[in-house]
């Protein structure tokens, strides 16, 4: 599952990369389709699911962005942006044909290997399904090696879903879709309520073989965890992505640190053992 740089890449060697498609998904939030300039460096480029790059904007700064695109499309990197910082103010804010900096890929990845013949479920918050899209993509591309697979996806009203574009085609590959949101309208027909109330009453053919993944808010992250090992899906199936300020993304500023890890390089995605102890929710 860890995984870092790519190997004989220099970690601080920033690449120029050219924004190529704008896509607006959400208020606040767009996803960037990225191009490599050197034609050498597009023809390395790789990553696996749940591992993120840094972006630069020249005389702004760096921000640690989630790749939410499919590792199969070797053409371009897609990522998906939230504006909420200085860096992801400018990079929402740059227009098609401006040139930004890349460093990466960095960080561990989704065990999706180790999901092979198991029933996959995955639970998402908000923009938390953007590190677990390439998962799907990754997943329907070699459906038949897996079993169920399982997208609990919630938001806080159903004009907050990130991609719900794509969700017919995904049902189609053989994605059971499962969106839920806080506060409906009058158009929703989809659930009411948190991802941990369909969790609860989501019918597991084999809990024991069951492999659970997910991002999001914290403290959903954690009531997940603690619904999925009352469902007996075990500890050591349970996964999760942390966000934190990564600077360096190469573990040396320690900005990143949680407990004994550095998220930039033990994480972002980590198996749930590793945090149990560690991780806390206030008033629990």
């Amino acid at each position: 599952m860890a995984a870092t740089c790519e190997p004989n890449q220099n970690p601080w060697l920033s690449h120029s990369v050219r924004i190529a498609g704008i896509t607006r998904e959400i208020p606040g939030v767009l996803t960037l389709d990225l191009e490599f300039e050197d034609s050498a460096r597009a023809a390395t480029w790789a990553f696996r699911p749940g591992q993120f790059t840094m972006l630069y904007v020249p005389g702004v700064g760096e921000s640690a962005i989630s790749i939410s695109g499919d590792a199969a499309d070797t053409g371009r990197i897609r990522q998906t942006i939230r504006d909420a910082g200085n860096v992801t103010h400018s990079l929402t804010g740059l227009p098609i044909g401006a040139t930004i900096g890349l460093r990466g890929p960095f960080g561990s990845s989704w065990p999706v290997d180790e999901c092979r013949g198991r029933d996959v479920i995955l639970v998402a918050g908000g923009i938390g399904l953007a590190p677990l899209r390439p998962v799907i993509y990754h997943m329907l591309h070699h459906r038949q090696q897996y079993q169920e697979l399982t997208l609990i996806v919630g938001a806080r009203d159903p004009a907050l879903l990130l991609y719900p574009g794509e969700f017919e085609h995904w049902r189609t590959q053989g994605l059971n879709i499962i969106p839920t949101v806080d506060h409906a309208d009058e158009s929703w027909r989809g659930g009411v309520g948190v991802v941990t109330t369909v969790l609860e009453r989501l019918w597991l053919r084999s809990p024991a073989e069951t492999m659970l993944m997910t991002c999001g808010p914290e403290v959903m992250m954690w009531y997940t965890m603690q619904t999925a090992l009352g469902r007996g899906i075990p500890a050591g199936s349970l996964f999760l992505s942390m966000e934190r300020n990564m600077n360096c993304a190469i573990a040396l500023c320690g900005h990143c640190q949680f407990g004994p890890y550095f998220l930039c390089r033990e994480g972002p995605v980590f198996r749930f053992e590793q945090l149990r102890s560690i991780l806390r929710i206030d008033d629990l």
